[in-house]
């Protein structure tokens, strides 16, 4: 079953008598429980596909459809509210509140979806106990590694039950090692709590833990591994 779709997505910008096409008329789908990296060079559109997919950017034109609600149809006030509710996003800059601990940064989802209860508090330290950090629930941003920070920001994107959760460069700043365990973190989560997850990432030793790679190149789709082999020999191949 498909959580997220897009049919002939399209993102244009304009400027004066010039326009630039950054994402041209993507059609994907992505499954329940299916873990996807998002690859190409720099400027070929996949960090603006990535945005619109998280609702931050309308398409000029097409469709994008999360639980068979089109996200290019809302307004700015509807699209803010499914955001909240539907998808999680963590950054390459995991952007955690420095003066909240590692649990209240988690849990600042279910604040403003109205949903902290008790439960729900046993949900954020049950991820971040998943996620190794179970002695580091009380210790601040500026206290923790910075894969811990990033396995916070992991936590805090899934912790109200989205139905998509995207990466943006989730590893950039991290070292090899702890790249790999952020990643293959992400990845068994994904998969457990039957998520569809799609992670931006210039390193291609990463997709070693998705199901699927789409390579993008000038704003279209140029390709699509499925091949388990591919890829594996994509990932073997080294950083982009």
């Amino acid at each position: 079953m498909s959580a997220l779709e897009t049919h002939s997505a399209t993102k244009i910008y304009s400027r004066g008598d010039m326009s630039v096409t950054a994402v041209d008329s993507v059609s994907m789908s992505i499954e329940v429980g299916e873990f996807v990296a998002l690859v190409g060079p720099s400027g070929s559109g996949k960090t603006t596909m990535l945005a619109m997919l998280a609702g931050l950017l309308y398409p000029t034109d097409g469709s994008i459809f999360i639980e068979g609600q089109d996200l290019a149809t809302m307004s700015d006030r509807e699209r803010t509210a499914f955001r909240r509710q539907k998808i999680g996003f963590t950054f390459q800059a995991n952007n955690l509140l420095p003066y909240l601990t590692a649990q209240e940064n988690v849990e600042i989802m279910l604040r403003l979806n109205k949903e902290c209860t008790e439960v729900c508090r046993n949900r954020s330290t049950d991820l971040l106990v998943r996620l190794g950090l179970d002695d580091r629930l009380g210790h601040l941003p500026r206290q923790l590694s910075g894969g811990q920070q990033q396995r916070v920001a992991i936590a805090r994107a899934l912790i109200h039950n989205p139905a998509v959760v995207l990466a943006d460069e989730p590893t950039a700043s991290l070292d090899t090692t702890r790249a790999y365990q952020v990643v293959e973190a992400f990845a068994d989560l994904i998969h457990e709590q039957q998520r569809a997850g799609i992670m931006v990432t210039h390193d291609l030793r990463m997709c070693t833990y998705v199901d699927r790679v789409i390579e993008m190149v000038d704003g279209r789709i140029r390709r699509i591994v499925t091949d388990r082999a591919e890829i594996e020999a994509l990932a073997s191949s080294g950083p982009a």
